[in-house]
């Protein structure tokens, strides 16, 4: 594979995810402050997982047929148009008609995301296999990267603009990102006559993908990782704003500058790890072992997150004075949490691409990115509901967390006992 390939791809991908990572971290705040309930906080995060579940296996089958390149020009420029619309809906006075207009924009948004899985594909056309899970972690490092910029630059935007400031922005940098893309971004699929494909409903996909058992079980370990992270980006800024007294209603800007902070720390860790020690990692290790102690890493950083309290919104020069302990005691906890979720995704995602046949890469990392979307369909409803109830006198926040932890240890588990076989068979295929 050429290098400048590989980073036309990495450079699609990370200007895509600043925007996704400037809306993120704002929008359970905003959705509160236009009067959203937990439950409804989730759908609104949910919705852009939803549509993608819906969609990213079709859109990885079409790139399949028809290339790479026109999906993913189609993708950046629906995403363009989804963040105008959501900078548009936070500024309508009216608060049931602005979360209406906000679950409109990020469902538009899930349905044209289409980058990640066709990415993916892009890499697996041109890496040969024994590269192929330490290139995945290319994608990993533009989320990384992604979570610095994106919430960097919402937390400036929104103090210069205001709130529907961070929309517009968003909006101005996938717009950009399509012009880049149909400037420079190559077709990495095989020429036409290379590979047959077989015509499949969505359903049959699903079907076709998850029989094979190997397969089957990285998608399930995939969902389940999944699942557990989301309820983190679900309910972090609300958790953060109730444990630390920053109540949106009054201080919205000091919980949106916290978030954002926050999120930004964990992008730079995740984007640091699988931008270097990555592969030397993975070269010790093993896929196996390495998912395992991510998932084991996610679990036990989420479970005490929760418990942590303090007062007042997170504020760097001030880290040094003995009551900023517990912001430190949250910083500690996510950092380990961010270097957890950032070892799972490129192992998972090279094994089912180096145990897909050629002519299957599309559609079957397009069903494996819609499992991750189902999970973050499920994840945010799951958290922003049970985020407010406090049994047996648990602080708020608790019982999702716990849960989540609890689901990414068995995991963990999963992963140590099950995945031997499928690294096994993968050595076998060229690594």
């Amino acid at each position: 594979m050429k290098k400048p390939s590989l980073m036309v791809i990495f450079l699609t991908v990370f200007l895509d995810l600043v925007g996704f990572g400037i809306v993120l971290p704002l929008l359970p705040l905003y959705s509160e402050q236009f009067g959203a309930t937990g439950w409804m906080i989730g759908v609104i995060m949910a919705s852009y997982s939803a549509m993608q579940f819906l969609f990213a296996p079709a859109w990885g089958r079409l790139s399949d047929r028809i290339g790479r390149r026109p999906v993913m020009l189609v993708s950046t420029a629906g995403a363009a148009m989804s963040y105008a619309l959501f900078g548009f809906g936070s500024g309508i006075q009216d608060a049931q008609i602005a979360l209406v207009v906000l679950l409109v924009s990020r469902a538009l948004a899930g349905i044209c995301g289409a980058n990640i899985t066709v990415a993916q594909a892009c890499i697996a056309d041109v890496t040969p296999p024994e590269e192929r899970s330490k290139k995945m972690g290319l994608i990993g490092m533009a989320f990384g990267l992604g979570f610095i910029f994106g919430p960097a630059i919402g937390g400036i935007v929104i103090k210069l603009f205001g709130i529907t400031g961070p929309g517009w922005v968003a909006s101005g940098l996938c717009a950009a990102n399509f012009l880049l893309a149909l400037a420079i971004l190559p077709e990495t699929r095989p020429a036409t006559g290379a590979i047959k494909t077989v015509p499949r409903p969505r359903f049959n996909q699903w079907a076709h993908v998850l029989a094979r058992p190997q397969i089957g079980l990285l998608v399930l370990v995939f969902f389940l990782a999944t699942f557990c992270f989301a309820c983190f980006e679900t309910t972090l800024s609300l958790l953060i704003a109730k444990n630390f007294n920053l109540v949106q209603v009054n201080n919205f800007g000091d919980a949106a500058t916290s978030a954002t902070i926050l999120f930004t720390y964990c992008g730079l860790i995740g984007a640091f790890v699988q931008g270097g020690p990555l592969g030397k990692i993975l070269k010790r290790l093993g896929e196996r072992r390495l998912i395992a102690l991510s998932l084991l890493l996610v679990g036990l950083s989420l479970i005490p997150l929760p418990f942590i309290h303090g007062e007042g919104r997170l504020n760097w020069a001030a880290l040094w004075q003995v009551g900023a302990l517990p912001w430190w005691a949250l910083i500690v906890v996510l950092g380990g949490l961010s270097v957890g979720s950032s070892l799972a995704r490129p192992p998972l995602f090279g094994l089912i691409s180096i145990l897909t046949p050629p002519e299957e890469q599309g559609e079957t990392l397009g069903v494996a990115q819609s499992a991750g979307s189902l999970a973050r369909i499920l994840g945010p409803i799951f958290a922003g509901s049970l985020f407010n109830v406090t049994p047996w006198n648990l602080p708020v926040g608790a019982v999702p967390y716990l849960i989540a932890g609890s689901v990414a240890l068995i995991a963990a588990v999963l992963a140590w006992q099950r995945l031997r076989g499928a690294e096994a068979n993968a050595a076998m295929r060229g690594k």
